[in-house]
């Protein structure tokens, strides 16, 4: 028997889903971080039992990047202006604060393997892009028709 391969994870699915669904119902979405994590980069003085509930509303945000690693964006805490980052093992749940409407995000393999070192996150940017092949001269295919 072949051995278990390990899937890649669905929480930045989930999350991007229940974000939009949030939004689309007038919602605000908070996030609830485990700031224990590591790569966790949080106001740590609004860190409580080792966990933070972000707003991550439009209003409340700027350059918001829910991405496939980390969730990444700027906001003010106490008028001052911060870049928050948060890797995908370290989110707890996503939910409205007008009702409670979301999900507690459950443990997944992938996020398992990542803190126990048996796999790493590909780093890329643009920089690791390979260059997109230029595009030769090829001659006119055109004719002038009299």
């Amino acid at each position: 028997m072949a051995p278990e391969r390990l899937l890649t994870p669905h929480r930045p699915h989930l999350l991007r889903a229940f974000y939009e669904w949030l939004l689309e119902n007038d919602l605000t979405p908070h996030l609830v971080v485990d700031a224990t994590q590591d790569g966790v980069e949080v106001p740590q003085e609004h860190v409580r039992d080792g966990q933070i509930v972000l707003n991550i509303g439009p209003s409340a945000v700027g350059n918001l990047n829910l991405g496939k690693d980390d969730v990444v964006f700027s906001a003010r805490f106490g008028g001052v202006p911060r870049r928050i980052v948060a890797p995908m093992a370290a989110l707890v749940a996503i939910y409205a604060r007008e009702n409670g409407a979301g999900t507690v995000f459950e443990d997944e393999p992938y996020y398992e393997a990542l803190r126990e070192g048996k796999i790493a996150l590909e780093e890329s940017g643009p920089e690791d892009d390979p260059e997109p092949p230029k595009p030769g001269r090829k001659a006119p295919f055109l004719k002038v028709v009299k």
